[in-house]
């Protein structure tokens, strides 16, 4: 009797781990208009139906570096409206590394941006070919601190660096901005073309940009804060009303291959340069630069932003050697809505599925204005109101963290039958984003002869976080 009832407490056992393996607890995280960040599980079986959504751990793509968003002046401005117990939420909800969106790769300006509180770059003393005057003086009043607050929910961040402008010496016009406009005092007459260039071409400049980019880097080491690549300009191509400067692809080529490249070699080899940030999608363009005897020995990667999507899917069968980024999402007009954070999705899914390796929101925090110095408003991750300090997380911080609060450095994108489903495989799970930009839904997914069938809600973003089992 005792043998029998020990038989059926190993066959129970064995019948238990039985459906454990067949069975699999997905957590599955959502958010909608009306409810954020709402989580539960799902218990997977093993039927399926033509219909699923197959994800394929086995079909690994490329390499997943990170997400995160660029430190900018108008940023830190906002947060110093609330009290340092307030600030404290708002950083560690973007950075720290168990609740927050775990951000880990981030981007910050080389001197004034369109974000910036005001003009400036770090040697505005003409004719300083040797960089004795160069300074990040102004940069310890906004951009350390915001970059250091951050570090202490992450210390690992990434940080590259990339110049909206030059010290404005070194361009033909002597001005920061590109376009003649009423928010610049730039005459007409200075005004650049697109396919010109503005930075001068001649040595003594060339030489001292290439030591400004090194001084940068050296100066922001003595500060404990690492610049781990440096993306050469923001948009060469388009000629704007704020910091900017326009470069001809051959010019670029020239600068990396013959002057940044060998600088940063002597000086900072650990320091990676980039082709970035493209904004255009002509590939002939990023191919003179890519394909220049010297330049191509130097870059890392490619950067693209805006029409640069259209360049992507081109780069990435082209150029399979090059780690490819998105380098700042399209920031919008200022709704921060629902609509902006569904359309980030389909920009998202656009990128990963054509190889990027890495992806990044553009102002992480703003006012409610929005506003740069040039006065385009635009969104923002978080924003806060500067008469009732009311804060406020848009819907798009909720879509970045569907995505970096799980999808871990070091994950690898797996393919699926459903390019709208995202999918990436970390040390132990798979990572799934689903977008439902319908009405409430039925949908089956289907992984490791597993599947699960979910209701999503209306106008809803998804994770879902399958264990992976050895069987």
């Amino acid at each position: 009797m005792r043998i029998t009832y020990i038989s059926a407490i190993l066959t129970l056992a064995f019948l238990t781990i039985s459906c454990v393996k067949q069975n699999a607890i997905i957590r599955w995280t959502t958010s909608n208009p009306d409810a954020t960040w709402q989580q539960s599980n799902i218990l997977t079986t093993k039927n399926t139906s033509d219909s699923a959504i197959i994800v394929y751990p086995e079909k690994a793509q490329q390499l997943i570096d990170g997400f995160g968003g660029c430190f900018n002046e108008l940023g830190w401005d906002a947060l110093q409206m609330l009290t340092p117990k307030a600030q404290q939420k708002i950083v560690a909800a973007l950075f720290d590394t168990v609740s927050g969106c775990k951000f880990n790769l981030c981007r910050m300006p080389m001197g004034a941006n369109d974000y910036s509180v005001g003009w400036y770059s770090h040697n505005e003393t003409p004719g300083d070919f040797f960089m004795e005057n160069f300074s990040i003086e102004r940069d310890r009043e906004r951009l350390i601190p915001y970059i250091n607050v951050a570090k202490a929910y992450n210390p690992d961040i990434k940080i590259w660096a990339s110049p909206w402008c030059p010290p404005s010496w070194m361009k033909t016009n002597k001005h920061y901005a590109c376009r003649s406009d009423v928010v610049n005092d730039l005459p007409i007459t200075g005004q650049g073309e697109e396919m010109s260039d503005q930075f001068i071409m001649e040595e003594p400049y060339l030489n001292a940009y290439a030591f400004y980019f090194s001084k940068f880097i050296s100066a922001y080491k003595n500060e404990g804060i690492e610049i781990y690549a440096v993306h050469v300009q923001n948009e060469p191509n388009s000629c704007q009303n704020f910091p900017s400067c326009i470069w001809t692809p051959g010019s670029l080529a020239t600068f990396i291959g013959n002057y940044l490249g060998p600088r940063m070699k002597a000086d900072h080899p650990e320091t990676e340069i980039w082709l970035g940030t493209i904004e255009r999608p002509q590939i002939e363009r990023i191919d003179t630069v890519l394909q220049h005897p010297e330049a191509k020995k130097y870059i890392k990667g490619v950067g693209f932003q805006w029409a640069g999507k259209k360049a992507i899917p081109l780069v990435q069968k082209k150029y399979p050697g090059y780690k490819l980024m998105q380098t700042e999402t399209e920031c919008g007009n200022g709704s921060n809505d629902w609509k902006a954070a569904e359309y980030t999705f389909s920009l998202m899914k656009h990128y990963f599925n054509y190889g990027a390796n890495a992806y990044l929101y553009w102002n992480m925090v703003l006012d409610e204005t929005g506003k740069s110095r040039w006065g385009w408003k635009q969104n923002s991750m978080i924003t806060i109101n500067s008469e009732t300090k009311q804060v406020t997380y848009n819907p798009e911080f909720y879509l970045m963290k569907h995505f970096s609060h799980y999808i871990e450095p070091g994950s690898h994108k797996i393919e699926t039958s459903d390019p709208d489903c995202l999918a990436f495989k970390t040390n132990n799970s798979i990572v799934m984003v689903y977008f439902n930009n319908n009405s409430e839904v039925m949908k089956h997914f289907s992984i490791q002869e597993r599947s699960f069938k979910v209701t999503l809600p209306a106008q809803s973003i998804n994770t879902f976080i399958f264990p992976l089992q050895n069987d």
